[in-house]
């Protein structure tokens, strides 16, 4: 397999796969890790879709949890390749496909009310200013709303979502009313919330929102994630979710 100018290969955290990685295009955040640990999926069979889906690490987190078929949508053609690079190496064609397109328009190709579970890490900022988006292309298109805002993301998964299917997203505590608004005004009733902390004490940076299509009003709040001990490490729970062992 060839790396392409500062891509280099890494490990994938406690799971027995590599990843292909880029500082200046593209390299997954913690938030991904979260959202592909988090999100309930089928074990045996299911079709399952990840949109935003960058370098593919939601994908391929998720291939060690569930034998179903998923598809990664990804509209920047150097991040679905690196995608498929790593899927390749990987051995995992035979369950993960990414396919680079709009995610506002791949919905035929994929199909309507057709999925158990669709997973989404969007661009958490609006538009951006010109010394952003001068700055990188791939990197402002992955973390701002240029290509897709949060109620194209909400519409296209309640679209592709059967009657029951699951919805999952990860975003800016800043954003929840936003985002709890659009997944009721497009038939996805939030049943999980978990807020992710840095640390004991901080306010919360992250959200996780899992939601079921045309499902019954009753959320439940889970209790909270915190990222690190006061000596910058990793607490327990982290260490379980990043690495698979507590100690």
């Amino acid at each position: 397999m060839q790396l392409i100018g500062d891509e280099r290969l890494d490990y994938l955290l406690a799971e027995d796969l590599r990843i292909i990685q880029s500082p200046s295009v593209f390299s997954f955040s913690l938030d991904a890790v979260l959202l592909a640990r988090f999100v309930q999926v089928p074990i045996r069979k299911g079709s399952l879709i990840d949109l935003c889906s960058g370098n593919g690490v939601i994908p391929l987190l998720i291939s060690t949890r569930t034998n179903g078929t998923i598809t990664g949508v990804e509209i920047q053609e150097r991040l679905a390749d690196m995608a498929n690079r790593s899927i390749d190496y990987n051995n995992l064609s035979g369950q993960i496909q990414m396919i680079c397109e709009d995610l506002n328009t791949v919905s035929p190709k994929l199909g309507y009310s057709r999925h158990d579970v669709v997973t989404c890490n969007p661009p958490y900022f609006t538009t951006p200013g010109k010394e952003e988006l001068n700055e990188n292309e791939h990197l402002t298109i992955a973390r701002h709303e240029i290509m897709c805002t949060l109620e194209d993301t909400v519409r296209v998964t309640s679209g592709l979502l059967k009657q029951g299917g699951k919805a999952a997203f990860v975003h800016r505590p800043g954003r929840l009313l936003d985002l709890i608004t659009l997944m009721r005004q497009y038939r996805l009733e939030p049943k999980r919330i978990q807020f992710v902390y840095p640390k004991e004490g901080k306010e919360a940076n992250t959200i996780l929102v899992e939601a079921a299509k045309d499902g019954k009003p009753d959320v439940k709040i889970l209790p909270p994630l915190v990222v690190y001990k006061d000596n910058n490490e990793y607490t327990d729970d982290m260490k379980e979710i990043l690495y698979g062992s507590r100690g």
